[in-house]
């Protein structure tokens, strides 16, 4: 159990991290990677998984 809520705890801080560094981002440099402010919400996600 104690496992499972560490493993949790750590993808949420690796998403949260992601979202963060994602977010400060500008418009320009978002569009230099491929992205848009619409897919930061997803790509957080799944390097979280």
């Amino acid at each position: 159990m104690f496992n499972n809520v560490a493993r949790k705890y750590q993808n949420w801080k690796r998403f949260r991290s992601t979202y963060d560094e994602l977010s400060q981002l500008s418009n320009r440099e978002l569009s230099d990677l491929g992205l848009s402010r619409a897919d930061i919400i997803s790509v957080a996600r799944s390097t979280a998984l």
